[in-house]
Formats: structure tokens, C-alpha cells, sequence
């Protein structure tokens, strides 16, 4: 089957144009000036035309945590929010640590996924030697947790990191938070403030210490062993400034959009709503990783998307759960940055299309290049909307971002060629239920 996309802004590998993309059967045949003929049209004047956004970092909570969210529902949102591949974190149940558990979740996503997947292998204090079973046409990488966070996937010992960063043979993402420094902290302010401190005080408890502890420990290692580096959301000035900028070979950093949004004025108005880990901090913080963006030393832009009932939001720094739920909205949000002047649309590709691809070597997709998969997402500009809770794809059924207009929508998302998201079929759009995605290669 042919189709063509017209008349849209193409915006890739640092260029933006008037043009056509021209899609035959689940590939790119052309993204040009000159016109596509023949086969099924969709006009996208006005619009902008992307590859499909690519989200290195989400939580999907599939196996065992399925009552917050599932690979449907969460695929569902990607497709509405542009994003076309995902790589899911090992922090489910069972921990995706083993093989078998990793054999399960490709499984899982060959039934129920709308967009692409693929799914990070855990490491742990001791399981190095499965990391020579890693297929590494199929695995983007190895995450690492070097700090308390969900799903007790701590690695705490010297010898194990150790080992990890000398034996990985995929690149090492790395979660970076000192455990013993935020055990202090969350001592003393319970100490101060009682069993469950306010939530405003969360960016003091896990906090700039704490983070530049840890990913300062990191970035030695990975020197140390020549290990192929990527430090996930970075949330502060100090560990900016330890990051080389425009390494795409070695050591990378990753902001999410929650972090590059928020910042400690906004608990007062959102409350649990953005406590996330590593915490959202100051407004200097804030700043330094938006100048980040255009700079060089964030070279990926994703969500850590980590959906929770909202019954589990309630409470402070002790009770109420870290993470939100954002894919649907991520792209959008990067939008209204670009609209702001923090970054250009040619920069904001680049940091969440191209990038990810380079940096974990996907193959045939994060670009519109003939040849490639035709993983594409149009987006409107000056189309204002709110958000309300019978808009949210996700599970969870709430977003940190409910009764924000944004300008900006996202139009139509193409997952290998194929319609997923068409914001013209229903009175909120429609995700096609019937389509899966495919499973990413890598490095082939």
C-alpha cells in the first residue's frame, strides 16, 4: 500500500521544508520537496511532519503491577501522544532480571502493544554473568539503579558496580541517587516533622547531594572501564556539569519532561502530583537543564513515564508514591518549550527521535530516511486544547497535567506505517485497537 503525506513542515536530521513523505507498505520511500503521486493521501498542510518520537525511559508496569497500568493502555497513550517505540524498565513482577522474564515481556508486547517496544535487562548485585545471554540485536541496554527507587532493584556494592561497568556489553543506563545520603536526610526530617514530611520538602531529602554523589561515582566508573554510559534523568546544575557535551559515544544524559516543566513552586500547587526520583528541584536547577537542551549535554529528552493510582499520590515524602504519567503528553509539552524559544523544532527532534536511535543504535527507525520504517508524527501548531480526565489514555486515568491548554496537537501518528492515532475519528481521537507494533532491532 502507498501513501502519501503532503504539504507538511518536514522537520529532520536539522532541517525543515515543505514537502511530501511517501510510505509503501511499512517503509519510507521518499521525504522531499517534489511530490508524492499515486496512492492514499493525507494532507497535512499547516502541520509539522516528525519521525516518531522515541522514549527511551517508561514504566509500563507489565507484569504485576497491572492495576496502575498495562503495555495496551500505555501504548494507547503513546500512539495519542506521537510516540512511536518505547524501551520499558525491569522494575516490574517479577524484575525483569532474568531471561525468562525478559522472554515473557517480549511476549506480553507481541499481544498488546500499539507501538514499538523493546525492554531494558536489570542488573543486579549478582547477575552479571546472565549479561553474555543478552541478544544485543534485541535489548537496548542494561539498567542500573545506583539508588533506592521502585521495585528494590538497589545494587549497593563496591565489587558488583564494579563488575557491571566492566562486564556490561550494552550501554549502562544508570538511575543516580545516593542511598545512605537520602537515608540521613529522611531521618532527619522525620525526625523534625514526623512519620510522613511534607512533600515539599522531597527535593531536601533526595537531594542535589545526593544526586551528584552518585552520578559523579558513575561517570568515574564508566571512565574506568571504558563502559558505554547513559545517566537518566539528571535533575541538577552540579551533575550537568559533569556531563561532556555532545558525546553521543560515550557518556549521555537523559532530562525527562517532568524536570524540565516543573520545579519546587509548583508542589505548592500540584502537591504528590510530580514527586518523582530523583526529586524535582530548584528553579536554577529547572533552567541550567533547559539551557541543557540547546547546549549539548542533554542529548535525550523522555518521560520516565510511571503511572500510579491516584489514591497512591496521597500523603508526603514517606507515603505517597514516586512518579506520574506523561507520555501523552510529552511531545506536546516540548512543543510549547519550542514556542517559549528554549529550544528550536530541528533541536527537539534530535533530542527525541535522532538521538535515542543513535545513542542505542535502533535500527531503521528515529529518522525519515528512505529505506526506514515509517514511524511518522504529524503535529498542528495554534490548535489549543485542554486537558480532562476523558482525554487521558492511561490507566491511572490522571495527569499532573489536567486543565493545562496546550497550542500544539498532536494530529496523526503513522507506527510503521500504519494509522494508530488519528485525531480526526472521534470526538477525542482514536487509537486503532487492532494494530501491535514490532519489536526494535538494534545494531544490526
Amino acid at each position: 500500500m502507498r501513501t502519501v503525506i503532503q504539504g507538511g513542515t518536514i522537520v529532520n536530521e536539522g532541517k525543515a521544508f515543505v514537502g511530501d513523505v511517501v510510505i509503501e507498505d511499512d517503509k519510507i520511500v521518499e521525504a522531499s520537496r517534489s511530490g508524492g503521486v499515486g496512492g492514499r493521501f493525507f494532507d497535512a498542510t499547516g502541520c509539522y511532519v516528525l519521525p516518531g518520537i522515541i522514549d527511551d525511559h517508561v514504566h509500563f508496569r507489565e507484569p504485576g503491577l497491572t492495576a496502575k497500568a498495562d503495555m495496551e493502555s500505555e501504548s494507547r497513550a503513546a500512539a495519542a501522544g506521537g510516540v512511536t517505540s518505547y524501551f520499558d524498565m525491569p522494575n516490574t513482577v517479577p524484575q525483569t532480571t532474568t531471561i525468562e522474564a525478559l522472554d515473557e515481556k517480549y511476549r506480553l508486547a507481541a499481544e498488546k502493544s500499539h507501538v514499538n517496544y523493546a525492554f531494558f535487562f536489570g542488573a543486579t548485585n549478582d547477575n552479571t554473568a546472565l549479561f553474555e545471554k543478552l541478544d544485543p540485536h534485541r535489548v537496548p541496554g542494561i539498567k542500573l539503579f545506583m539508588g533506592s527507587s521502585t521495585g528494590n532493584m538497589l545494587v549497593d556494592r563496591d565489587e558488583s558496580l564494579e563488575r557491571i561497568f566492566r562486564e556490561a556489553p550494552l550501554p549502562i543506563m544508570t538511575h543516580c541517587e545516593d542511598t545512605a545520603i537520602i537515608n540521613r536526610n529522611m531521618a532527619a526530617f522525620k525526625e523534625r516533622f514526623g512519620e510522613d514530611p511534607d512533600v515539599r520538602l522531597h527535593p531536601l531529602i533526595r537531594s542535589e547531594e545526593a544526586c551528584y554523589a552518585s552520578t559523579a561515582k558513575a561517570l568515574e566508573l564508566a571512565v574506568k572501564h571504558s563502559a558505554r554510559l547513559h545517566v537518566a534523568h539528571i535533575s541538577t546544575k552540579e551533575e550537568l556539569e559533569l556531563i561532556p557535551a555532545d558525546c553521543l559515544h560515550t557518556i549521555t544524559a537523559e532530562a525527562t519532561v517532568g524536570h524540565l516543566l516543573f520545579s519546587v513552586v509548583d508542589y505548592e500547587r500540584l502537591g504528590a502530583r510530580i514527586k518523582v526520583n530523583p526529586a524535582i528541584k530548584s528553579v536554577i536547577d529547572q533552567e541550567a537543564l533547559r539551557q541543557g537542551l540547546m547546549d549539548g549535554r542533554i542529548s535525550v529528552v523522555a518521560t520516565d513515564h510511571a503511572p500510579h493510582l491516584i489514591e497512591q499520590k496521597q500523603g508526603g515524602c514517606a507515603r505517597a508514591a514516586s512518579g506520574m504519567p506523561m507520555i501523552q503528553f510529552s511531545l506536546v509539552a516540548m512543543l510549547e518549550l519550542v514556542d517559549e524559544g528554549v529550544l528550536t523544532i530541528e533541536r527537539l527532534v534530535e533530542l527525541m527521535a535522532h538521538n535515542p536511535a543513535r545513542i542505542f543504535g535502533v535500527h531503521e527507525r528515529g529518522f525519515l530516511r528512505p529505506g526506514y520504517k515509517a514511524d511518522i508524527t504529524i503535529v498542528r501548531p495554534r490548535s489549543p486544547w485542554t486537558v480532562s480526565q476523558d482525554l487521558i489514555e492511561s490507566k491511572c486515568k490522571w495527569s499532573p497535567m489536567e486543565g493545562h491548554t496546550f497550542n500544539w496537537r498532536v494530529e496523526k501518528t503513522f507506527c510503521n506505517g500504519h494509522l494508530v492515532y488519528d485525531r480526526l475519528q472521534g470526538r477525542n481521537g482514536t487509537v486503532s485497537s487492532d494494530y501491535i507494533g514490532q519489536p526494535i532491532k538494534f545494531r544490526v
